[in-house]
């Protein structure tokens, strides 16, 4: 019997990408663990590995082809000891449906519960099937894959069956859905989009460029964020001179180490002590509770071509100036190129923004759910001051934390803000 390789679901939001390469062809062998392809997200260039032993049979969806669905059929196998279906003659039409009928070609379950690669018939040995998602949130949460029920093809371990898991329940199989479930509401009437012709902006006055993966998720994220999530700003000015003084002088000191330390470098330093000093605000909102966080795993806003991606410095508060640097400069590098790991920019518990290189004076930033807050960094500029009753100049900078108000109140965002003043101000306390 052929085995259904399907379209994975390489991160919890994607629901479509870029089959972007493959690296077998029709009749190769593969083993469990070989790359058979690339996949592009809005996020990253992942490769896909066979989970199954067999010979592939045929390839569905071409490489390059663009806004494949998730769990969209993308190639067949025939397992191990089976024979592959034989190439069709010159004179007969090929079997394999083209591309653009592959999402056709099976039923597209819902993203949440993302199947692997490749699905095998049974578990054989002591091997559990499950999905790349499945192992790597099994994993993160400690769970035993083996003692998890799989609702997914042929028994397969999936997302739902390791959250379900680890809430202390079962997955329901996605052919049946949870005795009681009902059936989605009706959707609230959607807000009606104009066209810019509509709105007064003539045809053939402008240039449309198409919204690539990346762009849409930013805009749905981003939308869902700033509309469901209770935010507010609270804004405080820092005097930097003393911050500056000491970057100089740690820089002098590493010299000749290939590591130059950045103001933002400091900024993600002493945001991750202040969360350790004040972990109220190193939290998140759940239906189930306040997540207080272990760590402070601090996102960092990369800007890069057609949009924004965070990548995490885990437990940024454990690290030195220059391992912080040397890590930073190195995430922001691979985002660039698209070679980040999922891990490498999912999750986070703070997020740090910072536009002053831009020369931007201050701003407020929407919040990367689920974490509680973000800071925005603006522009440092000499600006006229009051010191003992004097006037004097400083080198000011302007910074912005947004709340979720269900978790960092107003009080508690004050509190961090008090804690994170003095690490700037005074870079020396960054050591006590």
């Amino acid at each position: 019997m052929s085995i259904d390789i399907l379209m994975p679901a390489l991160s919890p939001t994607m629901e479509e990408g870029t089959l972007a390469k493959w690296h077998v062809k029709v009749g190769d062998t593969v083993k469990a663990g070989d790359v058979i392809a690339e996949i592009e997200t809005d996020k990253a260039t992942m490769e896909v590995e066979a989970v199954d032993e067999g010979v592939i049979e045929a390839i569905l969806v071409e490489a390059g082809t663009e806004n494949v669905k998730v769990n969209a059929l993308i190639a067949k196998l025939a397992g191990e000891g089976e024979s592959p279906a034989p190439p069709p003659s010159k004179d007969a039409p090929a079997k394999a449906a083209p591309a653009a009928e592959a999402p056709k070609a099976a039923a597209a379950p819902a993203p949440t519960a993302a199947p692997a690669p490749a699905a095998a018939a049974a578990p054989t040995g002591d091997r559990v099937l499950a999905s790349p998602l499945a192992r790597r949130l099994a994993s993160a949460a400690g769970l035993d894959l083996k003692a998890i029920p799989g609702s997914g093809p042929h028994g397969r371990v999936v997302k739902a069956d390791v959250e379900a898991a680890g809430k202390g329940g079962v997955a329901t199989s996605k052919a049946a859905p949870a005795a009681g479930a009902s059936a989605p509401a009706a959707a609230a009437e959607p807000r009606k989009v104009l066209s810019l012709e509509q709105m007064g902006i003539p045809a053939g006055s402008y240039d449309l460029v198409p919204l690539d993966g990346m762009r849409k998720t930013i805009a749905r994220r981003l939308t869902d964020s700033f509309r469901d999530v209770p935010h507010f700003p609270l804004t405080i000015d820092l005097e930097i001179d003393a911050l500056l003084a000491a970057r100089a002088k740690i820089n002098h000191l590493l010299e000749g180490q290939g590591v130059k330390v950045s103001v933002n470098d400091i900024i993600i330093k002493a945001v991750a002590v202040a969360l350790k000093r004040v972990p109220e605000a190193n939290a998140s909102y759940t239906p189930e509770g306040i997540a207080m966080h272990k760590h402070a795993d601090i996102a960092v806003a990369v800007a890069i071509d057609g949009g924004l991606i965070t990548p995490i410095v885990r437990a940024a508060e454990t690290k030195g100036l220059a391992q912080i640097s040397a890590e930073v400069k190195d995430l922001a590098a691979r985002a660039k190129t698209k070679k980040l790991k999922p891990e490498e920019f999912q999750g986070g518990t703070f997020s740090v923004s910072n536009l002053g290189m831009f020369g931007i004076k201050a701003f407020a930033s929407i919040i990367n759910e689920p974490q509680g807050a973000i800071m925005s960094v603006g522009a440092g500029e000499q600006r006229p001051v009051v010191k003992n009753g004097e006037l004097a100049v400083a080198t000011v900078m302007t910074i912005t934390l947004t709340c979720d108000h269900r978790v960092v109140d107003g009080a508690i965002g004050a509190k961090f803000l008090a804690a994170f003043k003095p690490l700037i101000e005074e870079p020396l306390t960054l050591l006590v």
